[in-house]
């Protein structure tokens, strides 16, 4: 492990990593207990009441393995410690591996290099990683209750035939992903950015993989596979990578 690693996986980060998640683990079964007596108090079933939460906890876990190989991926060069804090609490994997090769490129990198990357691009990264998140924190403080007066306005639109503000927002926001990933993409593949078709390859395996899983959902009813859809398209892209990169 060299000088870098060793650094941002120091015995003091998962220390202070471990002290945060213990204390919002701890809220947790503070909600999770005053809701359960919640349900008492109005009536509402023992049986059913641990019914669901046995069931939400099993559900949780699979839908947890795309979150998991978030932190594999980002591990390998911001380590273990903030990787695993960014992906616990308020990160998401969509958000966090593109903003982090962002910051990274925009201070000189060629990307999340590891042979690049010093303590100070580092402190620039999570920095920027953290900042970039904490936006939908002080959205949800100020516009919060005006969005979802918004969303809730849906079901009068939907009477006189056209969707709501929520399917519009929604609708634009995964379209501006998918067209700034692919766009991405596409610029590699071109000779001009070094003809590198693995990005596109991968997008198009996980795409694939996600179609079929949508079909089966939607078509066939199979609703359990709601909660490992994700999970599963990003092993199968991954799997796909690795067997093209050792044939090539």
């Amino acid at each position: 492990m060299n000088e870098y690693l060793a650094s941002v996986n120091a015995g003091v980060f998962y220390a202070i990593v471990a002290l945060i998640l213990t204390f919002i683990t701890l809220m947790c079964f503070v909600f999770l207990i005053k809701s359960y007596r919640a349900g008492i108090q109005i009536g509402m079933d023992k049986k059913v009441l641990l019914k669901t939460i046995t069931a939400s906890a099993t559900f949780t876990l699979l839908p947890s393995i795309s979150i998991l190989l978030g932190v594999v991926a980002l591990s390998g060069t911001l380590g273990v410690p903030f990787s695993w804090l960014r992906l616990s609490i308020i990160g998401a994997l969509q958000y966090e591996l593109n903003v982090a090769e962002i910051a990274a490129q925009s201070i000189g990198l060629s990307g999340l290099n590891l042979s690049e990357l010093n303590i100070g691009a580092f402190v620039t990264i999570a920095m920027v990683m953290t900042m970039g998140i904490l936006g939908s924190v002080v959205c949800c403080i100020f516009f919060l209750k005006k969005y979802l007066s918004k969303l809730q306005s849906a079901p009068k639109k939907e009477k006189t035939g056209g969707p709501g503000f929520g399917a519009h927002a929604t609708t634009a926001m995964f379209v501006g992903l998918c067209a700034a990933y692919i766009g991405s993409y596409i610029g590699k593949v071109l000779p001009t950015g070094g003809a590198d078709y693995m990005p596109l390859f991968v997008a198009a395996i996980a795409a694939l993989c996600m179609a079929v899983f949508e079909y089966l959902i939607q078509k066939k009813q199979m609703l359990v596979l709601e909660n490992f859809s994700l999970a599963a398209s990003m092993l199968a892209a991954m799997a796909a990578a690795v067997g093209v990169g050792m044939v090539m």
